[in-house]
């Protein structure tokens, strides 16, 4: 199975593959994405990295507060997405 992980408070020039780095010495990145805005194209400062199940926890207790080009990181499981109409 694989998990969802998000991460907030991204440094806006952080790039997937450094994400994806940040991640990988603590578990099997599966897929890794950056939000971006739609107008502008830019960060919006959060992104979600797929990892496997087993490794979820691992990369959340690892990581989360840790810095990352020089911002604290928040890293937990992410929420489904709420429907719309």
């Amino acid at each position: 199975m694989v998990k969802t992980l998000y991460v907030g408070n991204l440094p806006w020039g952080t790039t997937e593959d450094e994400l994806a780095e940040a991640f990988a010495p603590y578990a099997e990145v599966i897929s890794c994405r950056i939000i971006t805005d739609r107008e502008t194209g830019r960060s919006r400062g959060f992104g979600f990295v797929e990892v496997k199940d087993e490794d979820a926890e691992r990369a959340v207790s690892a990581l989360n507060g840790t810095e990352l080009g020089g911002r604290p990181i928040v890293v937990n499981e992410a929420r489904p997405r709420p429907e719309r109409y």
